[in-house]
């Protein structure tokens, strides 16, 4: 038998305020606000104007494409040709270059995006046009890394992909099973 006390416990459990069944967290973009660019973070706006990957390659990363920063790093382990580590950075220095100017085109647009908003005018049609703009280049940006992510791949035997995928902790999981021969290990 229930007491009485254990349904009143659970009644007040359950009709509490929702900040209390929430993260606590009531205020989670305090601080965001004098941001340059809100939607960016200082750490991902620097790692767009270097040109580093921001995790947008992680579908071909994580499939079986590994990218060209990672294949350098891992040359010697790899045991990369000379023409292979050649034609890698070859791949790496154009993706870097093009990535570079990409990301230069989306934090100004994701700056527009901030400027509707700042204006303290915004109209539902400047806010597509900005936030599309904003897409686009968010994708010309993100198909720059999974380009080289493609003409990396191929540069590389499946011995080399497998061994990839094993140094970069990928081996256990399913990605990188497609396209290069890792079904075969498992009889599939």
């Amino acid at each position: 038998m229930i007491s009485r006390a254990i349904i009143i416990a659970f009644t007040v459990l359950a009709t509490a305020s929702p900040a209390l069944a929430s993260d606590g967290n009531s205020q989670p973009y305090a601080g965001q606000q004098g941001r340059a660019v809100t939607s960016l973070s200082s750490s991902d706006v620097a790692q767009i104007e270097a040109g580093q990957g921001w995790g947008l390659a992680k579908p071909a990363e994580l499939n079986g494409y590994p990218g060209p920063a990672h294949v350098l790093e891992l040359a010697t382990e790899l045991n990369l040709t000379a023409e292979q580590r050649g034609a890698v950075e070859a791949i790496f220095n154009a993706m870097k270059a093009s990535a570079i100017e990409a990301g230069k085109l989306y934090i100004d647009a994701e700056r527009k995006v901030d400027d509707v908003f700042r204006s303290g005018a915004a109209t539902p049609d400047q806010l597509r046009a900005a936030t599309m703009a904003a897409g686009q280049r968010r994708a010309a940006l993100r198909l720059t890394h999974l380009e080289a992510h493609i003409s990396t791949a191929v540069l590389l035997s499946k011995h080399q992909r497998r061994q990839y995928d094993e140094l970069r902790g990928y081996a256990g999981g399913h990605g990188g099973q497609h396209g290069h021969g890792a079904h075969q290990k498992h009889g599939h």
